[in-house]
């Protein structure tokens, strides 16, 4: 630090320098950038600091890579964007009409949010499917083809999955009552003054643009958690990056198989099967152990019976041995 005084001379300098008839007010008016601002009046200016938001965006962009592999046969880079407070009026400005929106109602929160998909992007994700050209040009159009909503409802599936999996950390998650639209005039979501809070998600492919998904929640849902979601306090507790191999085991474990229960095996004679007609009763003789069918495989023995008013058997002994199982699942 400097130990220099000041003269007198540079005092009365520094005085007549503050003096406001010496002081000339500067013209911003032509500036575009100037804005008034009342301090204290902007609530939304601590939503910058939602660290836990942004991990969580993070995440869900690592995991819904996943989702798109399928259909492109590789997982592009998804980037995820920081997030935007805006109204949804200024969201609806750039957005064009045909966008693939879907809403879900987070059980939770009390509150809801919609997620946004380009059409473009459902159209290149439809035609690579079918194992189309990813960079084929697509035309505008008003709608949706069956195709590409079917698409649709794989990937919003899909994507919903990712994004509970990205909030069990901070909070476990439902979402419930789904709707689509494919118009922002229609959709029921919030008013147009209502601030939103708008997470984009930058999706990049091969021989076509940059594809973006928006998710959007209300300002409203999100205030409950608030705190939560400013605090840089978080742990990693996602258990869901299996292997290959588990997927596959739990694939095969989800084959739905058909079961059936052979009640009888009645003999007839080449007459009697010719001269059948309608309205014939032949009579059968219920037995103990009948014999389950599991894809035309004799697997287990079972007695007939009733609960609450609905037919039903009971497993009584099992007939095949592991490998024989094993054989049916192979079919």
């Amino acid at each position: 630090m400097s130990t220099k005084k000041l003269t007198q001379v540079e005092v009365d300098a520094l005085i007549r320098s503050v003096d406001t008839n010496a002081t000339a007010a500067a013209d911003v008016s032509s500036s575009k950038k100037i804005r008034d601002f009342e301090f204290g009046g902007d609530d939304l200016s601590l939503l910058g600091d939602y660290y836990a938001l942004r991990v969580i965006n993070d995440r869900f962009a690592r995991l819904a890579r996943a989702v798109f592999q399928p259909m492109l046969r590789f997982q592009p880079r998804i980037t995820a964007m920081a997030p935007e407070v805006k109204t949804f009026d200024e969201y609806c400005e750039n957005t064009p009409s045909l966008m693939s929106l879907t809403t879900s109602r987070i059980d939770e929160l009390r509150g809801s949010k919609m997620m946004v998909i380009e059409p473009d992007f459902i159209a290149a994700l439809t035609n690579a499917y079918y194992g189309g050209d990813l960079g084929l040009k697509h035309r505008p159009r008003n709608e949706f083809t069956a195709t590409e909503s079917r698409i649709v409802d794989i990937i919003t599936k899909g994507l919903n999955e990712k994004l509970l999996a990205a909030w069990q950390d901070l909070m476990p998650l439902t979402f419930s009552d789904e709707a689509r639209e494919e118009n922002l005039q229609f959709v029921s979501f919030v008013d147009g003054a209502e601030t939103v809070i708008v997470c984009s998600f930058s999706v990049q492919l091969p021989k076509t643009n940059t594809a973006r998904i928006d998710i959007l929640y209300p300002l409203q849902t999100l205030k409950p958690i608030a705190a939560q979601l400013r605090s840089r306090m978080q742990t990693e507790v996602i258990d869901d990056d299996l292997t290959w191999r588990e997927r596959l085991e739990r694939a095969v474990l989800d084959v739905p198989l058909p079961l059936n229960v052979q009640i009888c095996k009645p003999r007839l004679s080449l007459s009697q099967l010719i001269d059948m007609r309608k309205g014939d009763v032949y009579p059968i003789k219920l037995r103990e152990g009948l014999t389950v069918l599991i894809k035309g495989e004799k697997m287990f023995l079972a007695n007939i019976g009733e609960v609450a008013g609905t037919s039903a058997i009971t497993i009584t002994k099992k007939l095949k041995t592991e490998s024989s199982s094993n054989r049916i699942l192979a079919a």
